[in-house]
Order: C-alpha cells, then sequence, then structure tokens
C-alpha cells in the first residue's frame, strides 16, 4: 500500500495544481515499474471558453501522454492512479489500450465505470481481468473536491449527485 499512496501524492498534487487553476480535481499519473511515465489533470483551457469539454479528462491526457512517448512497454505492467474513480469513457479507454492495473482515491457515485461487469459484456471485454485498488488516499482527494465545490465560482456538476455526495462526506 505504501507504493500506491507514493503515487496517489503525485496524482494529488497534479489534482491540487488543477484546483489551483479553478479546474476539477482530477490528476492521473502512470506508473511502471516505479516510475511514473506521464501524468495528465483535469483543464478547460484545452477547449473554447463556454464549451464543456467531456474529453480531456485526466486519465485520457495522462493516457495520450504516454502513448506520444511509449517505447513498446508492456500496458498490463503499467499503473494508473488517478484522484478519483475513473469514469465509463476513462476506464474503457484504459482497459482498451491493455491497462490492467487502476487504483483510486475518491469514488465517483455518479460516473464511475470500475464496476462495469466485463465478464456480461461482448467477448472482447469478457476475459479481461483487471486489477482495481480504490480508496487509496481517499480523505485527501475528497478534501480538494469539497474545495471545488464549495467554490462559489465553480460551476461545473454544481447540484449534481456529485457535488451532493461530496459535501455529505465526512474528512
Amino acid at each position: 500500500m505504501a507504493d500506491h499512496e507514493k503515487y496517489m501524492h503525485i496524482a494529488l498534487e497534479h489534482a491540487e495544481e488543477a484546483l489551483e487553476r479553478g479546474q476539477f480535481p482530477v490528476g492521473a499519473v502512470i506508473v511502471h515499474r516505479g516510475e511514473v511515465l506521464a501524468s495528465g489533470k483535469r483543464d478547460h483551457t484545452l477547449f473554447r471558453q463556454g464549451q464543456v469539454n467531456e474529453i480531456d479528462h485526466a486519465e485520457i491526457l495522462a493516457l495520450r501522454n504516454l502513448l506520444a512517448e511509449d517505447g513498446g512497454l508492456p500496458s498490463d505492467e503499467l499503473f494508473v492512479y488517478s484522484t478519483m474513480e475513473p469514469c465509463l469513457m476513462c476506464y474503457s479507454t484504459m482497459i482498451l489500450n491493455g491497462i490492467r492495473n487502476i487504483i483510486y482515491a475518491y469514488e465517483d457515485v455518479m460516473g464511475g465505470g470500475t464496476n462495469l461487469p466485463l465478464p456480461e459484456l461482448a467477448p472482447l471485454y469478457a476475459d479481461m481481468k483487471i486489477e482495481i485498488v480504490p480508496h487509496v488516499l481517499r480523505s485527501e482527494s475528497l478534501s480538494l473536491f469539497k474545495q471545488f465545490f464549495t467554490d462559489p465560482e465553480n460551476l461545473y456538476w454544481k447540484d449534481s449527485l456529485l457535488e451532493s455526495y461530496t459535501l455529505s462526506q465526512q474528512l
């Protein structure tokens, strides 16, 4: 667990950077044999003012950064650390790219994808064996999301299930 906490702390640093810029506090890092190979954080500056971008999530940006640099590493040896449970899009993108180890801090009660019943899906997914480790440094991540949702300037997911759930959680 100590290694999981070490890398989650790095993901949390990215999430804190995002929060400081008024962004949704999700950070992600991809690790191979103790080395951080790629990272990403939510960054709404990647799209035009006033438009919501639900493509450039932290995990997707980290994966893009990895693929831009990847020298053919075995993807099943990669570990993704995210400050929030990956959504269905991020989860399926990671597993389709061969990633089999996902560690997250805070559960996404509104859109988390890690409970997708892979054995019940089509053959491409049915035989995949994914290792998921939830709640690593959960309270640290929860603290960032509470800060985000209590800031009146932040309107992203305002009045949502995620906001009400987050604000009801104890640190």
